[in-house]
């Protein structure tokens, strides 16, 4: 979510530990930010809060939180816990303006993000205070919708895809957006816990990712049967459209969405955004089911790049595919922290902020459209002059 130094902290994102080789490591990893001892003194924006970009489509939007507890499972981090989630629930509202307008993080969590940014925590109310295009608990649109589960990047909190949540929900989709226990740098769960990073120093440690990837792929299995089971959690859960259901994740959470296909025929299509897959598929592939990786353009994600596994799993996946890559982009393109940076003054990726996220939107947005709803997107059948930074690639 955050730019990070090369050599990561455990608190840190920890985005070397989202790819399993050092030198995509070194790749994918921002440039070095500030030591948080010497906080960086950014120019204050002349809006005290942080611009969502409003969302493409016809809905307006909703948003509810649930708290889940698997009392099957122990934590793998904290085994003295059962396992954990926090899910922010965004789906099409029947009404607009309904609900008080949903934040962007807790108050706990914006000083946390702050800190990774070498930001002063006393402008941590620009975060907070930032209300996204949701309104909470609003009624939802009549009708099912198709369920989209987004996991995060390895460290980061499911806030930092916000924008892609708002837009999917606002073009017809139940988005469930999922905090993994123990793998962000700080997210709010209930009775004032703020749990932090313990996967990182695993991983630092010698964890390896697949262990990351097959926790969330169990994590997604108990969370779609809270949401579309026999007694499901949450009070919208009739506006799910069970039979139609995908995946989507940053960075690990994008190789979870793989490993969470493999697990789990519910699980209908996946996207990756620029994560190193930890997994093998099976014999069998993905049953003939659509999956598209989306990636940098630079020496990482091409074909024949620094990341190997996108090459061993291109031709392992056995149904509709794509592998798109994208100039100028980086690592942290396909989540929200280059509007983060916008705000605070700090660099970026060349790719402007607000370039990255209808870039984002656009291609996730269409292959969702095209194999949840059945609803053929040009912009999938090759190259566009509407978006030149886009390369399919088809080795």
């Amino acid at each position: 979510m955050v730019k990070i130094s090369r050599a990561a902290t455990a608190v840190a994102l920890a985005l070397a530990l989202a790819a399993p080789l050092a030198a995509a490591t070194t790749a994918q990893a921002a440039p070095p930010a500030p030591p948080a001892t010497a906080m960086v003194t950014a120019p204050v924006a002349a809006a005290q809060q942080l611009e969502i970009p409003r969302p493409t489509g016809q809905y307006a939007i909703g948003a509810d939180t649930l708290h889940l507890v698997d009392h099957s499972r122990r934590d793998p981090w904290v085994p003295s816990r059962d396992r954990e989630l926090m899910v922010t629930l965004t789906y099409p509202a029947a009404r607009p303006g309904t609900g008080h307008p949903a934040p962007y993080t807790t108050a706990a969590e914006a000083p946390v993000l702050l800190k990774e940014l070498g930001i002063d925590p006393a402008r941590a109310g620009e975060v907070a205070g930032t209300r996204t295009h949701a309104g909470l608990g609003a009624r939802p649109a009549r009708g099912g919708h198709p369920l989209i589960v987004l996991s995060p990047g390895f460290g980061a909190p499911r806030y930092s895809l916000t924008t892609l949540a708002e837009d999917l929900a606002s073009r017809g989709y139940v988005v469930a957006s999922v905090d993994h226990a123990y793998e962000s740098f700080g997210t709010s769960f209930p009775g004032g816990r703020l749990l932090t990073c313990v996967a990182c120093k695993a991983m630092q440690d010698g964890t390896q990712g697949s262990v990351v990837t097959a926790t969330r792929a169990a994590d997604t299995s108990y969370l779609l049967d809270r949401l579309t089971g026999k007694h499901p959690a949450w009070r919208y859960a009739a506006a799910i459209d069970k039979r139609h259901i995908g995946m989507a994740g940053h960075s690990i959470g994008g190789a979870a969405a793989l490993a969470a296909m493999a697990r789990d025929g519910r699980v209908d299509a996946g996207v990756n955004m620029d994560g190193a897959f930890w997994d093998t598929l099976p014999p069998q592939g993905l049953g003939g089911r659509p999956f598209m990786m989306l990636g940098t353009g630079d020496e990482m994600h091409r074909p024949g790049g620094k990341d190997k596994t996108w090459d061993t799993t291109w031709p392992a996946l056995d149904g509709w595919k794509r592998w798109l890559t994208v100039a100028g982009a980086e690592h942290m393109t396909f989540c929200d922290e280059p509007l983060i940076a916008d705000h605070f003054g700090l660099p970026h990726s060349p790719l402007p902020a607000q370039r990255s996220v209808a870039l984002v939107r656009t291609y996730v947005g269409a292959f969702f459209d095209q194999h949840l709803r059945g609803v053929e997107q040009p912009v999938l059948t090759g190259p566009t002059s509407a978006n030149p930074e886009v390369t399919f690639n088809n080795p």
